[in-house]
């Protein structure tokens, strides 16, 4: 396994895709292997493909993307704007509520962040926010999307390690709702030493804020949808997603009629790209999860773990604070597809509940998007501004120590994760 390691790190430093990165690295381990067939790689890269549950993945894809492409984000953005205006950093507190109602339609912090720093970003600058502020409040609030259904990192944890997705799915929503409370506290208090003042003294009127709710309704029902069809059994989670495409499609030709062919070939496409970069990676990582498996890394990091402590919160912290520092040099989504296999069966092992267990990985894996060096959502949103790293660690650390005040939460209080689970599917 060491050489697996360092033929990936030395890959990933010579500028190769991850994807291809892993593979060949995985690859290596049968090649040092002379009781292994030299055809099994190519059969686990094929065979790691053939669950019915990862077909989850690329209905959720075109459903956010078809989504999108019905005119969802302009009505959000609208009903956002009339519900924050009244408050300190009013533009701050837009994103928030933003991200808070798209994780239901794109389930992706990087894809979101992406959108609100091309929509939001220019007017943010205009009116005086610093680009920094600017890139750091879109990058961290579009976390809150990971933890809203349908994440799709929820998807592959639960793929992975055999957790029930709909549990999972529960388990986000209130962990989702106290990240956007804090990150709410965090872009007020700044807001108010800054001076970045309301756009006017008093709450809209219930009737404009009506207005524009309605018009997002099919927004918010979408996550609410999803829950409900996968407890009462009516649709397993590859199902749901397949519902949630026609759901989509539906919307955008009934409700807000402005999916036409051309905008259906973009979503189409668009999801193609994304379902095939996260799938070659499933492919590949499947290598590397194989060679761990035979070497028996998950039975000796659990013994290893539990000599070093036999509490459980120990354990448990010591592995998140791993993966935060993981996150600085991986992506969250390669975090979560090799180390799920590994880490399912420790926490088994010390008795910790997998819901809970998921969630946080989840949550902690993405935070990670935003620091560097290798912060996807980061680099994203300061290419978008033209804002320097720099200036995003500057102000975004208020951020992150929001997100790690929510993790702490969820760290010390499992009911925190489970109450809703628990309350939906007994």
């Amino acid at each position: 396994m060491t050489l697996v390691l360092v033929a990936f790190l030395v890959l990933l430093l010579l500028g190769m895709p991850v994807a291809f990165a892993i593979g060949i690295a995985g690859f290596l381990f049968f090649l040092q292997q002379p009781h292994l067939p030299l055809t099994m790689p190519v059969q686990l890269v094929l065979s790691e493909t053939q669950s019915f549950s990862l077909l989850a993945i690329p209905m959720f894809v075109f459903a956010g993307n078809l989504m999108n492409a019905t005119g969802v984000t302009k009505r959000l953005v609208e009903f956002a704007r009339v519900v924050a205006g009244h408050m300190w950093g009013w533009l701050g507190q837009v994103s928030v509520i933003l991200s808070t109602l798209m994780g239901g339609v794109t389930g992706s912090a990087i894809a979101d962040s992406a959108m609100q720093a091309r929509i939001m970003g220019p007017e943010m600058i205009r009116r005086g926010y610093s680009r920094g502020w600017a890139a750091a409040n879109f990058a961290f609030t579009a976390l809150i999307t990971i933890a809203i259904p349908p994440g799709i990192g929820l998807v592959l944890y639960g793929s992975i390690g055999q957790v029930s997705i709909g549990r999972l799915f529960a388990g986000g929503l209130v962990p989702g709702l106290l990240m956007a409370l804090a990150y709410g506290i965090v872009v007020s208090i700044t807001a108010r030493r800054r001076g970045y003042r309301p756009e006017r003294e008093r709450p809209a009127p219930a009737r404009e804020i009506a207005r524009t709710g309605v018009a997002t309704i099919w927004a918010i029902m979408f996550p609410i949808l999803l829950i409900v069809t996968l407890r009462s059994g009516l649709l397993v989670p590859s199902e749901a997603g397949a519902a949630a495409c026609l759901y989509a499609i539906l919307v955008g030709l009934l409700a807000y009629r402005e999916l036409d062919w051309e905008r259906f070939k973009q979503a189409a496409q668009s999801s193609i790209l994304d379902t095939g970069m996260i799938m070659l990676l499933i492919a590949m990582s499947g290598l590397v999860s194989y060679a761990m498996k035979w070497e028996m890394i998950p039975q000796t990091l659990t013994q290893t773990l539990i000599g070093l402590s036999s509490n459980p919160l120990v354990i448990l912290f010591i592995i998140l604070v791993f993966l935060l520092l993981l996150g600085t040099v991986l992506d969250s989504t390669v975090i979560i597809l090799l180390l799920s296999a590994i880490l399912v069966p420790v926490m088994k092992g010390i008795g910790v509940d997998l819901v809970h267990f998921g969630v946080l990985f989840v949550i902690t894996c993405a935070v990670g998007l935003n620091t560097p060096p290798v912060g996807l959502s980061m680099y994203g949103v300061c290419s978008i501004l033209d804002c320097s790293v720099g200036d995003f660690v500057r102000e975004g650390w208020p951020f992150f120590v929001a997100a790690l005040c929510v993790i702490a939460l969820m760290f010390l209080f499992p009911q925190v994760v489970l109450w809703l689970p628990n309350l939906i599917f007994g």
